[in-house]
């Protein structure tokens, strides 16, 4: 099958790159204030994993591909030309939460049409080369974003709201212009019910690169799973303590982080930089964590897992604060969008090999799915808890991040201590289950 259909994706993902801030700087230059844009985020969490199990059930079931993927793309583009069109806040919410829907409803669908008629051993190559397309189509996002707006600026005179609802239109225009692409090179569906095995392909998503640069500022991404897989009741019935554990730190971390980043873009307005110059600090912020994948894998190698897993969360604890602290200063805030970017890499990555590790065997695929709608449900509510805080003060929503963060490294070092304490009833408990698989 031919991969020309993987440029079309990567054109829809540089308007999905430059939704992801756009969408939130239109909507505080409308009007909106921090507890806006906890709304705006919880609410593009809320319809993450429903679209994504939906519609992959539904793919799977009909065969109808190309179809979902194109009504995606058209979503993505049509929604960001409705925002453009609108003064209306709650009508922005609402075009902010049908994009991510149908993002999140493509993930899935798009995760089958890259191992479809490809060799089993080629499986984890072929979806670690999606995630790349969709990786770097979502910087560029960011940075055609940042040029818009600074070209826009200084070469036509135009004011915020109207270089906004540019970058929203060129966004807009990309995805359309990616959909045509898909259009004309996705393979034709295969019908009802074809497509490889449920548990092959959880075993090769846990071998390819699932790390998305997107995550690094933005949590409410799904991660890719297969929505087939899912059976919560035996999933439950192997749950072990320390993967519960883990999970309480999961939900923690992440609504730390939905407190941090949601009401961020206004907070960085407050703070005195331009549209310009916030473009440019995420994308310095993705570009940091893109570049850290490779040595985060090394550390996790080489190092206790848990011990890498906790210091990455430590360091993020702390800088997060750290950028109310430095104020409206470009040269002291960048560096520290430079270090929450690197440490995404080293917590995204330890993070899937903890669930994997302390995940029976048997149900290791679950457990991710699991993680991925744990992760983005606490985002959206840390997002709106992060939101409310910050119209009473940006440093009472940045301190709380940091608590809820150290939070869970002490839940992280607490699982730690119980997998030392037991690693020997662990390994016997991983063997039965290999044999049971």
């Amino acid at each position: 099958m031919s991969d020309r259909w993987l440029y079309g994706w990567g054109l829809a993902s540089v308007g999905l790159g430059g939704a992801s801030l756009i969408v939130p700087l239109y909507a505080v230059e409308l009007g909106g204030g921090p507890i806006t844009l906890g709304i705006l985020a919880a609410a593009a969490a809320a319809v993450g994993a429903p679209g994504a199990l939906l519609v992959g059930r539904l793919a799977d079931r009909t065969g109808h591909r190309r179809g979902y993927v194109l009504g995606a793309i058209g979503v993505v583009a049509a929604g960001l030309g409705v925002v453009a069109a609108v003064d209306s806040i709650p009508v922005v919410v609402a075009a902010n939460a049908a994009i991510w829907f149908a993002f999140a409803a493509a993930t899935p669908v798009l995760t089958l049409l890259a191992v479809v008629g490809a060799p089993e051993a080629d499986w984890s190559d072929r979806i670690a080369r999606l995630n790349e397309w969709q990786g770097v189509g979502w910087a560029l996002g960011l940075l055609v974003g940042s040029l818009v707006v600074a070209g826009g600026e200084r070469l036509l005179g135009l004011d915020a709201l109207a270089l906004q609802r540019v970058v929203c239109l060129v966004c807009a225009a990309s995805a359309g212009v990616g959909g045509l692409v898909a259009a004309r090179t996705l393979p034709a569906d295969p019908g009802a019910g074809v497509g490889p095995a449920p548990r092959r392909l959880r075993r090769a998503l846990r071998g390819a690169a699932r790390f998305g640069v997107r995550g690094a500022g933005f949590p409410f991404t799904p991660t890719r799973t297969d929505p087939r897989g899912l059976h919560p009741r035996r999933f439950v019935r192997r749950f072990t303590p320390a993967l519960a554990l883990y999970f309480t730190a999961v939900t923690l971390v992440f609504a730390g982080f939905g407190a941090f980043f949601a009401p961020l873009p206004a907070y960085l307005g407050a703070a005195g930089f331009g549209d310009d110059a916030v473009f440019g600090l995420y994308l310095a912020l993705n570009v940091g964590a893109a570049l850290c994948f490779g040595v985060a894998g090394t550390l996790v190698e080489r190092y206790d897992v848990t011990l890498v897993h906790a210091g990455g969360l430590t360091v993020r604890g702390v800088t997060l604060p750290a950028v109310v602290l430095v104020g409206g200063v470009l040269a002291t805030t960048l560096p520290l969008f430079v270090v929450i970017g690197l440490t995404w890499a080293v917590i995204a990555v330890s993070a899937a090999t903890l669930v994997t590790q302390l995940a029976p065997p048997i149900v290791r695929g679950e457990a991710l799915g699991v993680y991925s709608a744990l992760s983005t449900l606490a985002s959206g509510a840390g997002s709106v808890v992060g939101g409310w805080l910050a119209a009473t003060g940006y440093s009472r929503a940045f301190g709380l991040a940091g608590g809820l963060i150290f939070a869970g490294v002490g839940v992280v070092l607490v699982v730690r201590r119980r997998v030392t304490d037991g690693s020997a009833a662990t390994e016997r408990a991983g063997d039965s289950a290999d044999r049971t698989e």
